[in-house]
């Protein structure tokens, strides 16, 4: 979301209000993603209470305000990690959505195969790549910001990741088909 400039330098100044004003036009953002990544209400709004105020304590320390949105998603998604980290879960995601982001042109067979587990098998780089780039829409540009990694790597873990699914959804696909 693209905000106001001359709010988000009020903010960094030290202006509450200007703070508030920009966490409202966040507030659905935020929910939905603190949401796909710990998957119940309570720990959402916890994630999201924790990153609102680390971000209010540090939006002193933002460089490029035309950031903000991206800024404060890293500072979420790093709450969602603490969050899962705590309780040791992994990331949950909607599985039918990705699926339809990974290859819209798929048979509707492909839904019957377990991507959780495929992704399951990624690393913990791949998996966020993968998610973020079609789950949350994020450009790579972004990810590469939220993830502190360069542009390239970030398309190397893409690369590598699609093409590790790719695989483990044929596995599941032939196991499939002897099964049944």
């Amino acid at each position: 979301m693209k905000h106001d400039l001359h709010t988000v330098k009020r903010a960094i100044k030290g202006d509450a209000d200007a703070f508030e004003e920009l966490l409202f036009l966040e507030e659905k953002m935020l929910y939905y993603k603190a949401l796909s990544y710990v998957g119940n209400k309570e720990d959402a709004l916890d994630a999201i209470q924790e990153a609102a105020c680390k971000a209010f304590l540090s939006i002193g320390k933002l460089k490029n305000p035309e950031y903000f949105s991206t800024w404060l998603f890293k500072i979420l998604i790093h709450e969602c990690y603490n969050l899962l980290r705590k309780r040791k879960q992994i990331i949950p995601y909607e599985e039918n959505e990705l699926l339809k982001k990974l290859d819209k042109k798929q048979d509707k067979e492909i839904e019957s195969f377990h991507l959780s587990e495929a992704l399951s098998t990624l690393n913990t780089s791949y998996q966020t790549s993968i998610i973020l780039f079609y789950y949350h829409d994020l450009s790579i540009k972004d990810i590469s910001e939220v993830m502190e990694k360069p542009v390239g790597t970030v398309k190397t873990y893409l690369r590598r990741a699609k093409k590790k699914l790719k695989s483990e959804l044929e596995r599941s696909y032939k196991l499939n088909g002897k099964i049944t």
